[in-house]
């Protein structure tokens, strides 16, 4: 099978649903963060379904759509060159066109929904059947199928293949199928085996990432705030207040320790005993570890890692070219001080001569 066609809906900067025809050659050309790495991404969890490059968590939901409580991805996939024969229940070989899984342009259909981001609900979107009396069929099991036969008094040459029943139901009813466009859940119980089928059809998807894949995890991307962090916390006068808070918090828990053992003492003296309160002192304390969630965010809270990769490479050029003024400040500032201490212009006349 051959892709025909993508559409994209509330996924990253994609709100409203977008179609993408692809050929035999397709390029995407545009600005940095318009959403081309989206459109090969998407594609990548769609076919390798969260065992490729890309994994899909809750930030890949369109924020917009968010705050009016729509958070379901969707991703719509057209093929074409099918495979002639497919066999979808037990051995029984039959077509796509056959058991009308296909649209009204002869091609198949494939959408893929993500409630929240989170496990995926598959559908074959077909112009199907809905006649009361012939709509379902594929999720009919033999047994039923045999007495819809039965019951309407219905010719078929052979009563143990689904197919074949299938066919001659449909063929029954011709004149008054009503046909509709029909979304099919592929993913419940009684036609689960057709989407299994299906899958091993499906074209092989590989996405390769020519430049190294940076997230606002990786620590290049976190370092500004992080570097920021530490610097501020190597501050004389803030570590002193820093110091003073943990003496203050540590006195209060103390107290409080001291009064819940006294009143357990009045009910229990040999638990009361046995217990001692554990405070972690101020030189214990990790401060560095109540701003590790630091990060940098765009446009309505969203992470880096779901901005274009341009932007990505953007970010992490001016967090190198930041870093390399500020070294070169510290340079300067060093050696401004060393040449106004006079012990070292002597130093340096000496040197000098």
């Amino acid at each position: 099978m051959k892709i025909k066609s993508v559409k994209i809906k509330n996924f990253r900067s994609y709100k409203d649903e977008i179609s993408i025809e692809i050929g035999n050659l397709t390029a995407f050309v545009g600005k940095n963060d318009i959403g081309k790495s989206s459109l090969l991404e998407v594609l990548d969890f769609f076919f390798n379904e969260g065992k490729g490059v890309i994994k899909l968590d809750k930030d890949d939901i369109n924020k917009s759509a968010l705050a009016v409580g729509d958070n379901e991805i969707i991703i719509t996939v057209e093929f074409e060159e099918l495979p002639p024969t497919i066999v979808i229940d037990s051995t029984n070989e039959t077509t796509l066109q056959n058991e009308y899984l296909l649209n009204q342009y002869g091609r198949l259909t494939i959408i893929k929904k993500y409630p929240n981001a989170g496990k995926e609900k598959v559908f074959v979107k077909a112009y199907h059947p809905n006649n009361p009396h012939c709509r379902d069929l594929l999720k009919k099991t033999n047994t039923e199928l045999r007495a819809i036969l039965s019951d309407s008094n219905i010719e078929c040459t052979d009563r143990t293949r689904n197919a074949v029943m299938r066919t001659a139901i449909w063929d029954h009813y011709r004149d008054s199928l009503q046909l509709e466009d029909i979304e099919i859940d592929v993913t419940k119980a009684d036609v689960k085996s057709i989407w299994e089928k299906l899958q091993e059809y499906l074209p092989l998807y590989s996405l390769f990432q020519s430049d190294r894949k940076n997230s606002d995890g990786d620590s290049e991307v976190q370092d500004p705030l992080k570097e920021a962090v530490k610097q501020i916390l190597k501050n004389v006068e803030l570590k002193t207040l820093l110091s003073r808070v943990a003496a203050e918090v540590e006195t209060k828990l103390r107290d409080v320790a001291s009064s819940t053992l006294e009143k357990l003492n009045e009910l229990n003296p040999d638990v009361a005993n046995s217990l001692n309160p554990i405070i972690p002192s101020s030189e214990n304390l990790k401060w560095l570890d109540v701003f590790k969630s630091v990060s940098i965010a765009g446009d309505e809270d969203i992470p880096i890692n779901k901005r274009g990769s341009g932007i990505k490479r953007l970010i992490l050029l001016s967090f190198f070219r930041a870093e390399a003024e500020r070294r070169s400040k510290k340079v300067f500032q060093a050696l401004f001080m060393l040449l106004k201490n006079p012990k070292h212009h002597s130093i340096l006349n000496i040197r000098k001569n």
